[in-house]
């Protein structure tokens, strides 16, 4: 295996370009995951909205009231 030699000068610019690249990918993904944030917020809204009323649709509404009990 021979090893490849490569002036400081080049180094350090190869360096600086990989660094740049990786705080630009990391910008991209603290972006996706603030969205994804945004996302999963409006779903567990949406999922607690449906739980509520699937579970509350047998509650007492004036559109809906309770049953009259016959006294006999």
């Amino acid at each position: 295996m021979t090893m490849e030699k490569v002036s400081q000068e080049e180094m350090l610019a190869q360096f600086q370009e990989r660094l740049q690249n990786i705080v630009s990918e990391n910008q991209k993904l603290a972006a996706k995951i603030k969205e994804n944030e945004v996302t999963a917020f409006k779903l567990q809204g949406a999922i607690e909205t449906l739980q509520y009323y699937g579970t509350g649709s047998e509650e007492e509404t004036m559109s809906n009231p309770p049953e009259e009990e016959s006294e006999e």
